[in-house]
């Protein structure tokens, strides 16, 4: 019996980093497989678990879970299931955003803010491609940089062409486990290859560098860093589904929005129409982004969103 990480995970198929660096293709025992029946995968990217080794060493079966710090979920693009675990034992969610080629939408990032709130993973928006930006973007940039930070969020500027920001992002992610998430295109797969050059991952190349980065990762997967840690790359997301959280708890996970509350006349107020709701009077004010209330709202009314 060995222990080790799972590193990649394709269909029902795992890759596990074990302690001496040996990786083994891995399958789960039946039973464990059958244990997790809310979500489409019982193992994640992440897992530190228990294996057989086969008699070659370099394939295996999972025998169990080890106790996870932590865990993210997302909606599953399977209907018939509930959710899809993403990644376990996560130190930080780094949030590669965009403000053109693609435009990364402000729903997109509360949403994904509002998940690392609700499982308590520390998350940080990291805007990319900003050589490309005119005055224009340049100030939507600054302004949604102005926005996150006052709630609290650390913000990164990072040109991958020119190399500017590149010494924070590494500096950020040194010894941690990093989960990287954004829209396809955003270029989150070019930034680990810079990152790591040995890694050499795949990204479709479109026509020139105003759309690189459209990468092509197709399941997560765990990368070392030479300067230590890891990295957890992500298929591009179309969108962020919420998931197992109570209808009037989402709130909770907007900080700005949370803190007003406790001033509103009722303690079960939703913040839509309710009298006296100091919630809806700091928007009024300015005291809260229209921004980040209108992505409230989205969640709060999106009948794809999974509540307990």
């Amino acid at each position: 019996m060995e222990t080790g990480i799972v590193i990649k995970s394709v269909g029902s198929r795992y890759k596990v980093l074990t302690g001496n660096d040996n990786i083994i293709d891995c399958v789960l025992r039946g039973r464990l497989r059958e244990k997790e029946v809310q979500t489409t995968n019982p193992v994640a990217v992440g897992d530190n678990v228990t294996i057989d080794p086969g008699d070659d060493n370099n394939t295996g079966i999972i025998t169990g879970i080890l106790k996870r710090k932590n865990y993210i979920l997302r909606k599953a693009s399977n209907l018939s299931k509930q959710s899809q675990i993403i990644a376990a034992n996560i130190d930080q969610l780094l949030l590669i955003a965009t403000i053109i080629l693609p435009a990364t939408p402000v729903e997109f990032i509360d949403r994904f803010l509002v998940t690392a709130e609700a499982y308590r993973i520390p998350a940080r928006i990291i805007f990319n491609k900003t050589d490309l930006y005119e005055e224009a973007e340049l100030e939507r940039m600054e302004y949604l940089i102005s926005v996150y930070s006052q709630i609290g969020y650390i913000c990164l500027r990072l040109s991958i062409e020119e190399g500017t920001g590149l010494e924070e992002v590494a500096l950020m992610m040194k010894d941690r486990v990093s989960l990287i998430s954004g829209n396809s295109g955003v270029g989150k797969t070019t930034l680990l290859n810079i990152l790591n050059p040995r890694l050499n991952l795949k990204t479709a190349e479109i026509s020139d560098y105003h759309k690189q980065g459209k990468h092509i990762t197709t399941f997560p997967e765990m990368h070392s860093l030479p300067f230590g840690g890891f990295a957890i790359d992500t298929p591009g997301l179309r969108g962020f589904g919420v998931v197992d959280m109570e209808r009037n708890e989402i709130y909770h996970f907007f900080p700005e929005i949370f803190k007003v509350s406790k001033d509103c006349r009722f303690y079960n107020c939703l913040h839509l129409d309710e009298p006296e709701c100091a919630v809806r009077q700091a928007v009024e004010q300015g005291a809260i982004d229209p921004l980040r209330y209108r992505s409230y709202l989205s969640i709060l009314n999106d009948e794809n969103t999974k509540y307990r």
